[in-house]
């Protein structure tokens, strides 16, 4: 038996026997995804990597549908232009099982719900919504960003005015009785990232124009 099964099946007998400290995920984690991450990449994944593993420790916590949704949605997003993209679903398989969520089962979730939003205004949805929340919703990033993507992919909202479209996106969760100041907080960063990340391609592609019209006058 290889050393890589026998860590595995280490890790997999203590996650039955108990929850995983963020050290275990880490090491868990690098043992499935045994690649190099790339620079721009790197903190993303490693922040999603710990903030998936506290939920885990959280009783109040339950996988719920607009969780699946934020997860698979951010991480497509922040992970666009991952090279080489053949690594993006054994990335995305790594970071859920290394903290004990199952990655098919939160993309097929995902997938279902989102198609019963397709073509629905904001209202529409604000009601469906609130007739599928039958328990609390726990209040986690995932699930802000969630509600956030269905909500601006509505009818009604896309290409709107962007303060009245924060206007109504506010007022959509205080309705869900969920903090609207956490909310902001959560889609401000998560908008203010993938502008970071997009200057940041930007700017490592014109280093690269560059070096090669250097290494072509040479």
């Amino acid at each position: 038996m290889s050393q890589h099964t026998l860590t595995l099946l280490r890790f997999t007998y203590k996650k039955l026997k108990e929850k995983l400290t963020v050290s275990d995920s880490k090491k868990l984690f690098h043992e499935q995804f045994p690649y190099v991450i790339p620079g721009l990449y790197k903190r993303i994944v490693d922040e999603m990597l710990v903030e998936l593993n506290l939920l885990n420790h959280q009783k109040e916590f339950a996988q719920d549908n607009l969780f699946c949704v934020g997860l698979t949605e951010t991480f497509e997003e922040l992970t666009k232009g991952y090279k080489p993209e053949e690594h993006l679903d054994l990335l995305f398989e790594s970071l859920c099982s290394s903290t004990n969520f199952e990655a098919k089962e939160i993309k097929v979730i995902s997938q279902k719900y989102q198609k019963e939003f397709e073509e629905k205004s904001s209202n529409d949805i604000l009601k469906t919504l609130k007739e599928k929340s039958t328990s609390k919703l726990y209040p986690s990033r995932m699930l802000n960003l969630g509600i956030y993507k269905i909500i601006s992919n509505s009818t009604d909202f896309i290409g709107g005015n962007e303060s009245e479209t924060n206007k109504k996106i506010s007022d959509i969760f205080e309705k869900l009785n969920l903090s609207t100041n956490k909310a902001e907080k959560d889609i401000g960063i998560y908008k203010s990232t993938i502008s970071k990340m997009e200057q940041a391609k930007e700017l490592i592609e014109e280093l690269k124009i560059k070096e090669k019209k250097k290494e072509e006058k040479q």
